[in-house]
């Protein structure tokens, strides 16, 4: 994980969030380790090279 850190809250409907929690606890995974990797591919697939030199290069939580 990055070494700081910032919060960013989303607002999802209830079901969703339900779902996706019951997905997480069968792959032994936080919702947060889930949501880091999806930001990480998609900065990698739609960042500009720039942008993508700038991610810090650090072991994926899987």
């Amino acid at each position: 994980m990055e070494n700081r850190v910032a919060r960013l809250t989303i607002l999802i409907d209830p079901e969703k969030k339900a779902i996706l929690e019951e997905i997480c606890a069968k792959q032994d995974l936080t919702t947060s380790q889930v949501i880091r990797k999806l930001l990480r591919e998609y900065i990698k697939k739609n960042g500009s090279p720039g942008q993508i030199a700038r991610m810090p290069h650090n072991k994926p939580v899987e």
